[in-house]
């Protein structure tokens, strides 16, 4: 994937690498946000959003991929440098009357090319308790559950934590 640019797909959005700061992740952070509130509050919302600088999110190190139709963003993910080997996915988001129609895959496939490009040999990602669609997600791309990060001491799932080679092949478009 260029990284500059469009790329076209003849089955639907195209994609395109923007910084996190383009006025086009406009739709992406507003439904993130939106979808935050709804599962966990606006507290959690608010802290979410708020928790990783857009630098994070830049090259060389970082990236954010959006899926796009009609000039609008109907998908999109963002990756950052956790360690020297290892990006961590964030912001994977797909809009709501997106859903269902494979654009979750073709984010983390682009997520993943883009990783593997930037010299990264592994993918993290954490997703919360309320998003079992997100969990469905990743355990069908091969990611693996991290099952000993995410409790809280109270016995209680706070979050789940996903990993993957990228190595191997990338998840399917």
């Amino acid at each position: 994937m260029p990284v500059n640019g469009t790329v076209p797909d003849v089955h639907g959005p195209t994609a395109r690498v923007v910084a996190m700061d383009d006025p086009a992740t406009a739709p992406m952070i507003e439904g993130l946000r939106a979808e935050y509130t709804r599962r966990y509050g606006a507290e959690a919302a608010q802290r979410e959003m708020s928790s990783y600088p857009l630098a994070d999110f830049a090259a060389p190190h970082g990236a954010v991929l959006l899926l796009e139709e009609e000039g609008r963003a109907v998908a999109g993910g963002a990756l950052r440098r956790l360690d020297a080997g290892t990006a961590e996915f964030k912001r994977i988001w797909t809009a709501e009357g997106w859903r269902r129609r494979g654009l979750g895959r073709r984010v983390m496939a682009g997520l993943e090319e883009r990783a593997a490009a930037l010299g990264y040999r592994r993918a993290y990602l954490t997703t919360g308790p309320a998003q079992p669609e997100a969990v469905a997600l990743y355990t069908r791309l091969g990611y693996e559950l991290l099952d000993d990060e995410g409790w809280g001491e109270d016995g209680e799932r706070r979050y789940y934590a996903f990993a993957k080679p990228l190595d191997g092949p990338v998840a399917p478009r």
